[in-house]
């Protein structure tokens, strides 16, 4: 069974191990309570996982050990696993599904694990590793839902309310719900006035739903940029801790945890995934009750594919109101562009491309479309924008 007594041995095991992560202070997030980040992006692998991954290693027998291991991740826990096995010599086959990013692919391999790939998501993944384990006689190393993992997990709740003995709440990402699972076991058994907030991304409430109901849910499908929480169902052992331990489960949408992502690095030089920055929109975007509290959000994870972040800068920059695209109808003839561009210039804003359309079915046969792509500071420039041009006897047809 879990235990505090547990959680503290996993502390210890893994003093030498892991970094220790200190808060960071992000005022800016949400203006109404005073928010730290738990960075576990900057632990070792770039993920809290191997926390859990290395405790349950180091409680394996010998014979377990000269047999391997074998596990089944989006990535993060492969890379824990990876690393705890070759730190002891202990053979390690990772089952990733094909559209792990290539990063968190070629980091397991780099850490010393076989890689094997698995067409779909993580759940045939884990069919896939039970298949392995089964035939071959590897020890299991489960992602979340075993109670030496939720323990090395827990040992975050432990580090909490060391270093911020006012706190207030924390907000946990919950994919399979491992990590809050051990966070909220730990800091509830020792500080039980402290909220305990879980967050799934809107394509994959697993647990949301399965809390919901009263019993576990199966989801047919899950879609959601955040991979490290897209999981299908959760397990046994979180599931009835969540249910006993966490307060609140709440959802945030892929735009949300876009725009989390662009806070985390232009205002903490922060390089957060998906996964990693959905407890930073939920309180972004006040999805829980936290005014006036101290609230800790965990980033439980950084690693995120340099293309994929390229194109969730770009949704994070679209929702905060920081760009925006604009399709205008106009007459054509000499110096609409340049009336254009002087009324959004005289507002702040900076066009950075211009595509110009002659006559279509849609218009006049002297019409045409100008479609433009802009810099802007916030929703409220846009708005002006849009308000300014239509003064002006501008139409606008798309934004």
């Amino acid at each position: 069974m879990l235990t505090l007594d547990k959680i503290y041995q996993a502390s210890f095991a893994l003093r030498t191990v892991i970094r220790r992560t200190d808060l960071i202070k992000a005022p800016n997030i949400n203006p109404e309570c005073n928010i730290y980040l738990k960075p576990e992006n900057l632990q070792t692998t770039g993920s809290f996982k191997v926390r859990g991954a290395c405790f349950k290693i180091s409680q394996l027998t010998e014979e377990e050990k000269a047999k391997g291991v074998v596990a089944c991740s989006a990535g993060n826990h492969a890379q824990g696993v990876a690393l705890a096995a070759s730190s002891q010599d202990i053979r390690s086959i990772i089952c990733l599904p094909d559209n792990a990013p290539i990063s968190k692919i070629e980091a397991t391999k780099r850490y010393g694990a076989e890689v094997c790939l698995v067409e779909g998501v993580y759940d045939d993944a884990y069919k896939k590793a039970l298949e392995l384990r089964d035939e071959e006689g590897y020890t299991f190393i489960h992602p979340f839902d075993d109670e030496d993992v939720i323990a090395g997990q827990g040992t975050i709740g432990l580090e909490l309310l060391e270093q911020l003995p006012e706190l207030d709440a924390v907000i946990v990402p919950i994919g399979g719900g491992g990590l809050i699972s051990g966070i909220a076991y730990a800091i509830k058994k020792l500080a039980p006035h402290v909220k305990v907030y879980g967050v799934q991304a809107n394509g994959a409430p697993s647990m949301a739903e399965s809390i919901g109901r009263g019993r576990i849910q199966r989801l047919e499908t899950v879609r959601t940029i955040a991979d490290g929480i897209a999981v299908k169902e959760p397990g046994l052992h979180t599931f009835d801790l969540c249910q006993k331990y966490v307060d609140e489960i709440v959802s945030v949408t892929d735009d949300e945890i876009s725009t989390a992502i662009l806070a985390l690095i232009e205002q903490q030089k922060l390089i957060a995934e998906g996964a990693g920055a959905v407890a930073v929109a939920a309180a972004m975007f006040n999805k829980v009750s936290i005014k006036g509290k101290n609230v800790v959000c965990l980033v439980s994870g950084g690693n995120i594919d340099v293309n994929i972040l390229s194109r969730v800068i770009g949704r994070g920059l679209q929702k905060s109101g920081r760009s925006c695209s604009m399709t205008i109808e106009l007459v054509d003839k000499p110096g609409q562009l340049q009336q254009v561009s002087q009324i959004i210039a005289e507002l702040g804003a900076n066009v950075v491309s211009v595509y110009h359309e002659r006559v279509s079915h849609t218009t006049d046969i002297n019409g045409c479309y100008l479609r433009l792509e802009m810099e802007t500071r916030d929703q409220r420039q846009i708005n002006e924008i849009r308000q300014a041009l239509a003064i002006a006897g501008y139409k606008i047809v798309a934004i």
